[in-house]
């Protein structure tokens, strides 16, 4: 009897592409699905250190909703680095304004804030409509429960 755990190597990884659409959908359900599809979490072969996930399309950004009274009360906050420079807006502003933002921020807050997660983090589009400029890698559609 073999006790060895088997770990994916870097080669043996098979990626594909898929699209999530997230209209009237709350946004922070649809981030979790793309977080998990990213990290490979969905996968069997799942590795925490090695980047085995896939590549995540999320389209319908701008239709997209929030539940209770988040698109008044949620701040979004930066800071420029300099003296008196914490910039806010508010969710009904960000989503008027850049929806993507919205999703793409919240899908950066659930994966982990490493070098694997900053790199995790370029393999997601965002899309405000319906179009995307990923044909060509031949997505396919992500069901959601």
């Amino acid at each position: 009897m073999n006790n060895t755990t088997y770990s994916p190597k870097k080669g043996e990884i098979e990626k594909k592409w898929y699209v999530i659409d997230a209209a009237n959908r709350p946004l922070g359900r649809t981030a979790t699905e793309a977080a998990k599809l990213l990290r490979g979490k969905h996968k069997p072969t799942f590795t925490p250190n090695v980047d085995c996930g896939d590549y995540v399309i999320i389209i319908n950004c701008k239709d997209a909703i929030f539940t209770g009274r988040k698109l008044d009360q949620k701040i979004y906050r930066h800071h420029s680095g300099y003296i008196g420079g914490m910039k806010e807006t508010s969710a009904r502003v960000m989503m008027d304004n850049k929806p993507e933002k919205a999703m793409y921020l919240a899908v950066k807050g659930m994966l982990p804030h490493t070098r694997l997660g900053r790199k995790q983090l370029t393999h997601v589009r965002v899309y405000a409509g319906q179009e995307h400029e990923n044909i060509a890698q031949k997505p396919e559609k992500w069901e959601v429960n």
